[in-house]
């Protein structure tokens, strides 16, 4: 998108002709915030739901959120996943306040409107009136005022959803090349090992950007330096789709022989650290390379990670315009067995809320959304790799991704 427009319903204007600078209003924004939950997360766009594993069974259901929109993901009796907006067809009340469960059907609890599992309204309380007085009239039509279904497509285990019929089908939103990389890490069959969550301070995009920036991995978390998990001399680069919505930042252990690296300003191995627990730094070689660091999203909000054996999948659910979720499930696969299992969940300290790595990621965005609001019409510049929005082989000092995510913001935005 090359020109500038006015955001319908806003009186935003994207201030340059380019992605390179971000005005800081799209982080403060209350008009901006409400049109993404419109044309963004209700648009065109494919969003994690929940996981195949975690509603195995007939009934089993999970809540969980596309933007801010409630929803509730469940397995019908013919194996068949379903996912609807989590609003009664009359009052619109939750139809389910628990976390997850198992149903033969869901209820409201307002006033006892019942549903099946795959969304059909199948009983009114008081239909039929009482005594032969009041009730519904024969105009009322049931199959009318059924939940709001999404569509949905189970992506090697990962229940994906849409509110849109013109999304494309997942593969071919993101493209082969960024399918192969989730090819690459999820082999088999998955379990859940456990999750975390935690609140951010700041407005949801901040984080998307925080996951695309693979600039700032060797400088900010100095556990990457210091113990090798990510450094500048390690091989490896940034992966786009066409589109440049989503991307792919992986390193591996091969080294770059870049000289010129240790007279850079950088925070480098220190030698006077060590860990007296080694076990979170052992790696077991089970995909066929040596990456150590794979951080695939998906436009606009899911995270795949592979770092060492820990592999995951973050959700990002926006809470308003200065506040925003983030739900981390840990996995494992299916036939790990109790060694493997146990060295999962030791690289898992290196993310998460309180994660050696990760936890620097849970205030920086704080610190952008405080200062944020001292000058709207202010901008951020992206000025590493240049303005172009194109993939980088072995070099990872670049803001490409992050262009790329602003382009898809654009696009669905209409700016």
């Amino acid at each position: 998108m090359d020109t500038a427009q006015i955001a319908p319903g806003t009186d935003f204007v994207w201030p340059s002709e380019d992605v390179s600078q971000i005005p800081f209003r799209v982080y403060t924004d209350q008009d901006l915030y409400d049109r993404e939950q419109r044309v963004l997360f209700q648009g065109p766009t494919w969003n994690f739901l929940c996981l195949d594993c975690e509603i195995p069974e007939p009934g089993d259901y999970k809540m969980t959120y596309i933007g801010d929109a409630p929803i509730v993901v469940v397995r019908d009796e013919n194996g068949d996943i379903n996912a609807m907006v989590n609003r009664c067809a009359h009052k619109g009340s939750l139809i389910c306040y628990k976390p997850r469960g198992n149903v033969k059907e869901f209820a409201c609890i307002y006033h006892n409107w019942t549903y099946n599992l795959r969304g059909k309204l199948t009983g009114v309380a008081f239909g039929k009136g009482v005594r032969g007085k009041g009730g519904l009239t024969e105009e009322f039509k049931h199959d009318e005022h059924g939940l709001e279904r999404i569509r949905v497509e189970n992506v090697r285990g990962f229940i994906m959803g849409t509110f849109s019929d013109e999304t494309p089908p997942f593969a071919e939103y993101i493209g082969e090349e960024l399918m192969a990389s989730i090819d690459r890490v999820f082999i088999k069959p998955l379990k859940v090992l456990g999750y975390h969550s935690q609140i951010f301070p700041n407005n949801w995009k901040l984080y998307v950007e925080n996951n695309k920036d693979s600039y700032h991995a060797s400088l900010l978390h100095v556990f990457h330096n210091t113990f090798g998990v990510v450094r500048p001399t390690m091989t490896g680069g940034i992966k786009l789709s066409k589109s440049g919505w989503h991307h792919l930042s992986y390193t591996q252990r091969e080294e770059i022989g870049d000289e010129n690296i240790a007279k850079e300003n950088l925070r480098s191995k220190q030698d006077d650290y060590a860990l007296s627990d080694t076990r979170m730094m052992q790696h077991v070689l089970e995909l066929g390379d040596q990456v150590t660091n794979s951080i695939q999203t998906v436009f606009p909000t899911m995270v795949l990670q592979q770092i060492l054996n820990a592999i995951a999948v973050r959700q990002l659910i926006p809470k308003g315009v200065h506040e925003s979720e983030l739900i981390w499930t840990i996995l494992g696969f299916e036939d790990d067995d109790a060694d493997m299992d146990e060295l999962r969940l030791q690289v898992n300290n290196l993310v998460g809320p309180a994660g050696f790595i990760s936890m620097e990621d849970g205030c920086v965005g704080g610190f952008i959304q405080t200062a944020a609001k001292a000058n709207g019409d202010a901008q951020t510049i992206l000025p590493m790799g240049g303005r172009k929005i194109e993939p980088s082989v072995g070099s990872r000092v670049t803001e490409s991704a992050v262009r790329g995510f602003w382009k898809g913001w654009r696009e669905c935005m209409g700016v």
